[in-house]
């Protein structure tokens, strides 16, 4: 039930508003919304070969579609959160999904690199408006429980689309060709515009608090300069991101951990990683029950500690040098499953920090997850042992966010359901 239906005070500007104007939106379309900018990333890899025959250029360039998109996945999200505070979800996210569709139309009509990057580069900036707007929409509707569970069916789409979507992707190519692939994804963008059009309601100042004083919003930078300077918003924000993306410096090396130190065939490592995508789902599925049962910071301290210890697991098996299938995968599964428990608590406390900034939160706390994922992934570069880098970062991570996550406790209160 959302706040309204539970008589919560709300905003002004929501006076007047009758009850049946203020339905709640489906969460199955909160959950294509979320996952319309990431899948976007995922399923062309497997076309990345074809285009680059195709376009008479080496893999490598092709390659570069990925990396811009990433980097617009994590620009975007500092974009739309302030927007939407402002002018709110619905026409944000709108704009956002419009400026997504004709993007990919030009991927898929480009005759060339020099139109399809930069093309790639709109694409994600478009696409990454539901990232940020559908955690912001799941807030605005709910208390911080109900948010918090909703938030891990969420993670749990998060999760399995990109698991999903290569393999949808490799079909297109194999019978359609890459360009078919843009095709599907302007025909979801527009699919999703209408459906976001037709059944989800303006959510913004639906939280439990009314705006700042005389109804005003604070601007873009503004938003970001309060919240830059809470300490509570810096360390979940921290510790979320050491317990979710450092595990993005263990997948950078994955192939090397599993082929030239366990000495496994290349073809076996996707099993691998499907394994630990399950891990991440099934503490996503595990918080989603225990989030009505236990307090926020409770579940959050749990989920960050159980990482914490499946990474210390590997950090011993891979300073030892006792690397197995069952050494390497036991502990990385206890950690992704550690991740997909704090995800969705760490997302809610950092949201709920500034009430009047949710939107902004939302898109901050994505873009540090971003930032700290690509800094994971460049330190597990180091050296001439992968496992063990790995296995340092992850450690690290565990470290500095339990630090973290001390350091936000001082500064904030418990919240109520």
């Amino acid at each position: 039930m959302s706040e309204i239906s539970q008589g919560t005070p709300v905003s002004p500007e929501l006076a007047g508003k009758t009850r049946s104007a203020l339905r709640v939106p489906p969460l199955w379309l909160l959950g294509l919304i979320t996952a319309s900018g990431t899948v976007g990333m995922h399923i062309l890899i497997p076309s990345l070969p074809e285009m680059a025959a195709e376009l008479g250029v080496s893999p490598a360039a092709t390659q570069q579609s990925v990396t811009l998109y990433l980097i617009g996945l994590s620009l975007g999200q500092l974009i739309y959160g302030p927007l939407s505070d402002r002018f709110g979800r619905r026409p944000v996210l709108m704009a956002g999904l419009a400026l997504s569709a004709l993007a990919g139309a030009a991927c898929g009509l480009a005759p060339g690199l020099g139109l399809l990057l930069p093309a790639r580069f709109i694409q994600a900036i478009g696409g990454c408006s539901g990232l940020v707007l559908g955690r912001a929409i799941v807030r605005d509707m709910a208390g911080p429980k109900e948010a918090a569970a909703r938030l891990a069916l969420l993670n749990l789409v998060l999760t399995v689309s990109p698991g999903i979507a290569p393999v949808i992707g490799g079909w297109i190519t194999t019978f359609a060709g890459w360009r078919a692939i843009f095709a599907l994804l302007v025909v979801m963008g527009l699919v999703t515009i209408l459906l976001t059009f037709r059944l989800l309601p303006e959510t913004r100042g639906r939280a439990a608090v009314a705006p700042p004083a005389g109804g005003s919003r604070p601007g873009l930078l503004a938003s970001y300069r309060r919240l830059l300077r809470q300490p509570a918003f810096l360390g979940y924000s921290l510790a979320g991101a050491c317990a979710t993306s450092s595990m993005y410096g263990f997948f950078a090396v994955s192939a090397f951990v599993f082929v030239d130190q366990v000495h496994r065939p290349a073809h076996e490592v996707g099993y691998y990683y499907l394994v630990l995508i399950f891990g991440v789902s099934l503490g996503s599925i595990i918080i989603n029950r225990l989030s009505r049962l236990f307090s926020i910071d409770a579940l959050l301290r749990f989920g960050t500690l159980f990482g914490a210890a499946g990474a210390a697991l590997f950090l011993v098996a891979a300073a030892t040098g006792h690397l197995t299938v069952l050494t390497v995968m036991v502990p990385m599964f206890i950690f992704t499953v550690g991740a997909g428990l704090a995800s969705p608590m760490a997302l809610t406390r950092a949201v709920s920090v500034d009430p009047a900034a949710i939107g902004a939160a939302a898109g901050l706390y994505g873009a540090g997850q971003m930032a700290v994922g690509a800094l994971c992934t460049w330190l597990a570069g180091f050296g001439h042992n992968p496992a063990l880098a790995a296995a340092l970062v992850l450690t690290a991570g565990g470290v500095i966010g339990q630090a973290a996550l001390m350091v936000a406790a001082r500064y904030t209160r418990p919240l109520e359901s």
